[in-house]
């Protein structure tokens, strides 16, 4: 019997991965066991040799892992993309958020701004930074600590306007999620499974991430607010 596949992830993929390892695990009879941790704490624990098999993480992050040797050369398979989204407090005034010209309306009006960690994050302080505002908002961006989605922070009143992967904040009680961030404005992360070096199973690895890059994966990506990639 194959022993189980571990692995790690961001926190923007447990549940689809979750799913999809459960649909794996009914076709083959393998067991898949990923943690999911905030992104930057999930590829410092691979780069540092912990024993995983798979890890599912944003691309660049897993390039920088490659480059590194904590990954196996070669064995990157881009899995899912998945699109930013714009929430608000559940009952709170919805700004219009359907253009860029809106977009930046709505974020120079709001008293808070709250984002993720990874590189949503760091393209939309980009954004701001090409609008020209950065320094306007500083002192009101908030960073959600690694681990804790935006939305959280949405639904308590700590931000006003939150910025995460739509498949974050779909399933968040108490936010109301205005859509995806405009034409001109769109931040899409695509998400990448890898062989780690230190799997004592490649092969059961990579056919594991060819079911998950298959077309028998694509619905369950659906479902979870993402396209397959």
């Amino acid at each position: 019997m194959t022993p189980a596949i571990t692995g790690i992830s961001s926190m923007a993929t447990r549940q689809v991965l979750a799913e999809l390892a459960a649909a794996y695990r009914a076709r083959t009879g393998v067991a898949i066991e990923i943690e999911s941790v905030g992104g930057v704490d999930a590829a410092k624990r691979v780069a540092a040799g912990e024993p995983f098999d798979v890890v599912v993480l944003a691309s660049d992050a897993i390039a920088k892992l490659e480059a590194a040797g904590a990954i196996v050369p070669g064995s990157a398979t881009p899995l899912v993309r998945s699109a930013v989204a714009i929430a608000v407090r559940a009952g709170a005034p919805a700004p219009d958020v359907g253009s860029e010209e809106a977009l930046q309306r709505a974020v120079l009006a709001a008293r808070t701004i709250g984002y993720s960690t990874g590189p949503s994050g760091t393209a939309l302080l980009q954004l701001f930074e090409r609008w020209g505002v950065a320094d306007a908002l500083r002192a009101r961006v908030v960073q959600a600590p690694p681990g804790v989605p935006v939305g959280t922070l949405v639904a308590r009143g700590d931000v006003e306007l939150g910025f995460q992967q739509y498949s974050e904040l779909m399933n968040v009680d108490g936010i109301q999620v205005l859509g995806t961030m405009p034409p001109g404005t769109e931040i899409v992360t695509v998400f990448t499974g890898a062989v780690c070096t230190a799997s004592r199973q490649p092969d059961a690895v990579r056919a594991l991430l060819d079911f998950m890059r298959s077309p028998a994966a694509a619905d369950a990506k659906r479902r979870h607010g993402m396209e397959p990639a």
